[in-house]
């Protein structure tokens, strides 16, 4: 069964980083690269069981995860049921053939409602990936879609 790492960088996100944590049980392990916070974010995290480490500048993710795949999120985001449900049918099933990223799509929080991201992010990717986009991976057009949805927040 594969193992899945959650990675979260953080900054001065204790007002949000609770919301993201919650639904983060289908994963194995939860990472933190904290960007020198100077409030409660490391210890809200370390309280939901994540693992906190401090950010080095030279680094665009922290390959210190224990999963064999990486599941990003930003501490504005929160996975839905439908895809914490995925990602447990994920792990118990065998993997696609030739399968090298899988990717989600995002509903944004505005202050006139939600507004849908009509293309998946890839978010899902093997712990070797070696293609990042900042915080996340680059996206990767043979991803697939993985059922569900991340929501991003606006608003603490």
């Amino acid at each position: 069964m594969p193992t899945i790492t959650a990675l979260l960088h953080t900054q001065n996100d204790a007002l949000r980083l609770g919301r993201a944590l919650e639904m983060l049980f289908p994963c194995d392990e939860i990472l933190i690269v904290d960007h020198n916070s100077d409030d409660a974010t490391a210890d809200i995290a370390r309280e939901y069981g994540a693992r906190v480490v401090q950010a080095d500048s030279s680094i665009t993710y922290s390959p210190q995860g224990h999963g064999k795949w990486i599941f990003t999120l930003d501490p504005r985001e929160s996975i839905t049921e439908a895809l914490a449900a995925s990602l447990f049918e994920w792990k118990s099933e065998a993997l696609p053939t030739g399968a090298r990223a899988f990717s989600v799509f995002r509903r944004e929080e505005t202050p006139n409602g939600w507004i849908e991201n009509p293309i998946a992010q890839t978010r899902l990717v093997p712990a070797d990936w070696n293609r990042w986009n900042g915080r996340f991976p680059e996206s990767e057009a043979s991803a697939i879609a993985l059922e569900g949805e991340l929501l991003h927040f606006a608003f603490p």
